[in-house]
């Protein structure tokens, strides 16, 4: 099949699998992903492609950590440096070390470089995966934040103690001085180019939209969409890591953004763009590898002389020890830590078992392991085969597996047992930000007594008439968020629930009529095209004002009914009477 063909087809089926896996909820996204791969590739006439490691992270790795570091928490991920730091070096490290000798132990005939290696490719963890699995399943917030951090910085020290590894393999030369100089130069270089790279980005883009404006915002995106790879490929000239070239100018990026909230448009643009890159590329990278598995498994078979089911013993072995190697550190080296930040407040969530046993089965490899396992050379120095590379890539595919279904069973099972932790400081602290916004919103209405006394009467009156209407739009929005009358005498506070259940409901039938006048709105529009009475131009400009008013109408209305389902839960005296806003 031609190359144009394949990507195509791989596109489509990437978001075919994302529509089915809306109706199979049990499933897991990248296990759909896997196994409709395999499936379409495993009859000899099925597709094959060749995979080149070196364009795979290229093309798909930068843009995926860049939307990575461009989204996740800023707060929280500096906050809870330390067990990210621990997790993401810390962790490798015993890895390698650990799993390395047991693969070596085990399975003789694979040289000990060789062994740490493959330790090597299966240490980094895949957020994408955990992301797919863990959603609508309540991982605490801040956990999910350490698993974010360290999935980003971890996978450039995997694949910097892989590269170690094969280095003395190929020469049979092995420093341990070498190995930290060279970590210290290609991790804070790569941080240090990638930083640059946005922070230079930022500065060129603020010139020429400070004065343009929103009119350059499709082209502003689309450099936006080319800034990943530019920071991976600098980064990787100059002997550098790509990977955390490309986190730290997702970070970086994401600072520069704080100073841009008039420009509306290109953060539409920039919302959507990458969040179609991001669906895109997942599925493609789960696709790609269970397009893999076949030739992989056909290849190992015919060149390990051994039976399939030892391979596979060998890799839920493999899979097992990663993942309680994995608890261990947890348990001994980071747990220390989230007890610090949870004393600290930073992280709300109380460190127990349970939530050390779903940290551990979080632990899921993927796009990156399986990059990392084919990237390992053929050949060594002197032109023989490079010893168990084949051996190697099954092992680490069949961890990916493993992980993978591990995670898909367990964490459901574990991640339902924890107890609930309660409203989300994320969900107090927005709560917070939109009472804050209401009420800056209604002073800034108020004019001072120069202003109202040098203003034109006709105007002044329908500038009251109109502030008043809007002020009083205001106040439903705040009776909304605010706590009823905390202050309030204990009969009063019987009676304020009905009081505000009332008026709570009455606000909900209003936006949804709101909500309804839009959509007949709408169908007018459409009316009016197929009539003739207007074109395409108009229709699409017309429809776009009511698409947005209705966007911000849906979060309203959501916020609502919430409100109001809390608020009647706290008339009936129901587990929430005490915190009627949650």
């Amino acid at each position: 099949m031609h190359t144009v063909e394949t990507v195509l087809l791989v596109l489509m089926l990437g978001a075919l699998t994302g529509i089915v896996a809306r109706y199979i909820r049990a499933v897991p996204l990248p296990l759909i992903q896997i196994g409709l791969g395999a499936a379409i590739s495993w009859p000899q006439q099925g597709l094959h492609i060749v995979f080149d490691p070196e364009l795979f992270l290229l093309l798909f790795i930068p843009p995926l950590l860049f939307a990575d570091g461009w989204r996740i928490p800023k707060r929280e991920f500096f906050a809870l440096y330390k067990p990210i730091l621990k997790l993401a070096l810390g962790l490798v490290l015993f890895t390698v070390i650990g799993l390395g000798y047991l693969i070596h132990w085990m399975i003789p005939e694979i040289p000990l470089t060789v062994a740490f290696a493959l330790a090597a490719v299966v240490s980094p963890t895949d957020a994408v995966a955990v992301s797919a699995i863990t959603r609508n399943l309540g991982m605490p917030s801040q956990t999910m934040h350490v698993l974010q951090g360290e999935s980003l910085l971890n996978d450039a020290s995997g694949l910097v103690a892989l590269k170690f590894a094969v280095a003395a393999t190929l020469t049979g030369m092995f420093s341990w001085t070498e190995v930290a100089t060279d970590f210290l130069w290609m991790a804070l270089g790569g941080l240090g180019v990638g930083a640059l790279i946005g922070w230079g980005f930022a500065v060129a883009r603020d010139r020429v939209t400070r004065r343009l404006g929103d009119v350059a915002a499709t082209q502003m995106v689309l450099l936006l969409v080319l800034l990943p790879f530019a920071a991976y490929i600098a980064s990787e000239q100059i002997g550098v890591s790509g990977i955390l070239a490309a986190v730290a100018a997702g970070i970086t990026t994401n600072f520069a953004d704080l100073n841009r909230s008039e420009f509306i448009a290109e953060r539409m643009q920039t919302e959507g763009t990458w969040t179609m890159v991001e669906a895109s590329f997942n599925g493609a990278i789960f696709l790609l590898l269970g397009l893999q598995l076949p030739s992989i498994i056909g290849v190992t078979l015919q060149h390990a002389g051994q039976e399939w089911w030892i391979l596979v013993s060998y890799a839920a072995v493999i899979a097992l020890a990663l993942l309680l190697l994995r608890w261990v550190w947890l348990t001994v080296g980071v747990q220390s830590s989230l007890w610090h930040a949870h004393g600290e407040g930073k992280m709300v969530e109380k460190p127990s078992r349970l939530l050390t046993l779903a940290t551990t089965l979080a632990g899921i490899r993927g796009a990156v392991t399986l990059a990392g396992a084919l990237s390992v050379p053929l050949l060594l120095n002197n032109g023989n085969p490079f010893p168990g590379r084949e051996q190697l890539i099954f092992l680490a595919t069949g961890t990916i597996l493993f992980t993978l279904l591990v995670g898909s069973i367990g964490l459901p099972l574990v991640l339902r047992r924890l107890p609930p932790s309660g409203e989300p400081a994320s969900t107090a602290e927005e709560r917070h930000a939109r009472l804050e916004a209401c009420k800056a919103a209604i002073a800034s209405m108020v004019l001072d007594k120069r202003q109202a006394e040098s203003a034109d009467p006709q105007w002044l009156a329908q500038y009251q008439e109109s502030a008043g209407l809007l002020t009083q739009e205001y106040r439903k929005r705040i009776d909304l968020l605010d706590d009823p009358m905390p202050t309030a005498t204990p009969e009063a506070h019987a009676e304020a629930p009905d009081v505000m259940l009332q008026r709570r409901q009455r606000y909900v039938v209003e936006l949804e009529l709101r909500q309804k006048a839009l959509h007949v709105e709408r169908d007018t529009l459409y009316a009016e095209r197929q009539a003739q009475h207007i074109n395409d131009e108009s229709l699409r400009s017309l429809v776009a004002e009511l698409d947005l008013a209705e966007v911000a109408l849906r979060k309203r209305l959501a916020v609502a009914r919430r409100a109001a389902s809390v608020t009647a839960s706290a008339a009936s005296g129901g587990p929430n009477s005490d915190h009627p806003i949650k």
